[in-house]
């Protein structure tokens, strides 16, 4: 059955890799992700829906700004990256109170981006090189899937996974995704960790 879905998968993905052209090992393993995964941290371009309960002209669908600030009816300014939905939406209660009786507020991301330490960027010969939202339990499939594969004239085994340790030094880490697009090798598809970039050459003509 995985294997029938990894098939599928690998089909779809060279459907939209014309031509995948054709190193060190693949990066270590991570510890197998927490039964319960971390609260998200909203991030500058999130999307969020803002809803206060028996106020409907308090309650609006806003971005983050770049500066990673809100600004809402009665409360400009307010600092909405680096904290969780429910903790954002204590914030706003807190603010709220000196106009509205006991408020009740409630923050849904719609739309997630995320702060730049819990993405990971593809850049290269992606078709569509761009960051994306890291989530729990990605994979390098997972991220070729985003991206929409591969181009023609990407040198899909001579990419490379560059990862940053806390105190600041990169490993970088090959692998192979021609073999593991057109080969359904398996072993190729490795988990990602938030803050990964994915580096995808051009091959050599």
């Amino acid at each position: 059955m995985v294997a029938h879905r990894l098939k599928v998968v690998v089909g779809l993905l060279l459907a939209l890799t014309l031509a995948g052209c054709a190193g060190g090992g693949p990066p270590p393993a991570v510890p197998e992700a927490r039964a319960t995964a971390p609260d998200y941290i909203i991030g500058p371009g999130d999307a969020l829906s803002v809803f206060v309960h028996r106020a409907p002209e308090l309650s609006v669908d806003l971005p983050v700004r770049p500066d990673g600030r809100i600004s809402l009816p009665l409360v400009p300014d307010l600092e909405a990256a680096g904290r969780t939905p429910t903790q954002l939406a204590r914030d706003i209660e807190a603010r709220l109170k000196q106009y509205v009786r006991d408020p009740n507020v409630t923050v849904m991301v719609r739309s997630f981006v995320g702060p730049t330490t819990r993405q990971v960027r593809v850049i290269g010969e992606a078709a569509q090189p761009k960051a994306i939202p890291y989530r729990e339990g990605m994979t390098v499939l997972d991220v070729l899937i985003e991206v929409g594969g591969l181009t023609r004239f990407a040198a899909g085994n001579r990419a490379e996974i560059v990862r940053r340790a806390p105190d600041g030094t990169a490993q970088s880490f090959r692998v192979r995704l021609a073999d593991l697009l057109r080969g359904a090798d398996i072993s190729q598809d490795v988990p990602m960790q938030p803050g990964d970039t994915l580096i995808i050459p051009q091959g050599w003509f």
